[in-house]
């Protein structure tokens, strides 16, 4: 059985299951971006002896998403940035109920940190109850595209809601370079309580670059700032993200080999008499229901392989059939033709 805030990635424990080195795990089970950036920099040239200074990074950062520099603060990952975000509203909530609204499924850090922090927790079914009233004055977490199944959602009418019932809104956009869509971040200006989650390391395939960004009005950032520590971010870390925003071409890369994996992937699930449900997606994983296997058995199956895949019983609203798909190379989807088709 699946622990309740497990994640996929751990590539390390399933190469001992499968007896075998960490290159020979093909890993299916993690949403980064297969395609990588290219970068012109030398790491051995970077300093490290002294304090990092984070200007330049700021201003890069601020200038890819169209925000002022002090309407955005940077945090080690995303993770960092909703452990941050979490008791910084809890401090400001002036005694009043401490509610947190999730639709659901979501990532799980989410339930964490709820829980973690003290709140009255409440979800809200995004497949069969989006219209479920939300608490008065709740910190609403929205996340777009979804995660696991990857629906992008038109949100203007639900940030009109959240406003009349004084929430506090967090919209985490983390995989939305993967889809057409534009960003939250044209509503900043007209709801003073929306937050804006980027994360800077899926989409630029780097995982272990941890880096993520909260974007809010100038006056939540500074507020925000005041309880944050003033290095959280390595010189490496910084040297990364800004070398990666560099490279032009790399939209354009990312966007065709995902579209090439997407349709090979879907088209191997749709002859599968394994798959009963494929849910749409615009991002880079896909979300399946499996008939007459569940997702643990189908991993058992895939172990010999040495694929991993995500099953998803532990997230709100799935059960034990429902497992995620990450994209990557089209040669290591071909990997999962024989056990889709046996």
């Amino acid at each position: 059985m699946m622990q309740t805030f497990q994640h996929g990635g751990d590539i390390t424990a399933f190469a001992k299951i499968c007896g075998c080195s960490l290159d020979e795990v093909i890993d299916l089970s993690s949403n980064i971006n297969f395609v990588k950036p290219h970068i012109d920099v030398d790491f051995n040239t970077i300093d490290i002896a002294t304090y990092p200074n984070y200007d330049s990074l700021y201003e890069s950062i601020a200038d890819h998403y169209g925000v002022a520099e002090d309407q955005m603060e940077l945090f080690n990952g995303g993770s960092s940035a909703i452990f941050s975000l979490f008791p910084h509203i809890k401090g400001n909530h002036k005694g009043l109920p401490l509610r947190c609204t999730v639709y659901s499924p979501a990532y799980l850090e989410y339930k964490k940190a709820a829980k973690r922090f003290g709140y009255s927790l409440h979800l809200i079914d995004r497949f069969g109850a989006m219209d479920t009233e939300v608490p008065q004055g709740s910190l609403v977490i929205f996340v777009n595209p979804a995660t696991p199944d990857g629906v992008f959602y038109d949100i203007q009418s639900l940030l009109k809601k959240w406003h009349n019932r004084d929430c506090t809104v967090l919209i985490d956009e983390s995989f939305i370079e993967f889809t057409p869509h534009t960003s939250a971040t044209g509503y900043l200006a007209q709801y003073p309580n929306l937050f804006i989650l980027k994360s800077l390391t899926k989409y630029w395939g780097a995982a272990g670059i941890r880096m993520g960004a909260l974007l809010s009005s100038a006056q939540n950032i500074a507020t925000l700032k005041q309880t944050e520590a003033l290095w959280k971010l390595s010189a490496f870390d910084a040297a990364y993200i800004q070398a990666v925003l560099q490279d032009e071409s790399f939209a354009k890369r990312s966007k065709a080999a995902n579209q090439e994996s997407r349709d090979y992937l879907l088209a191997l699930l749709q002859k599968s008499p394994l798959i009963k449900r494929i849910y749409p997606s615009e991002a880079n994983f896909i979300l399946i229901e499996l008939h007459g296997i569940t997702a643990e058995e189908l991993q058992e199956r895939l172990i010999p392989y040495r694929v991993m895949v995500r099953n998803c019983e532990n997230f709100d609203a799935l059960g034990k059939y429902h497992l995620r798909i990450a994209l990557k190379e089209i040669e290591k989807l071909q990997r999962l033709e024989e056990v889709f088709h046996a």
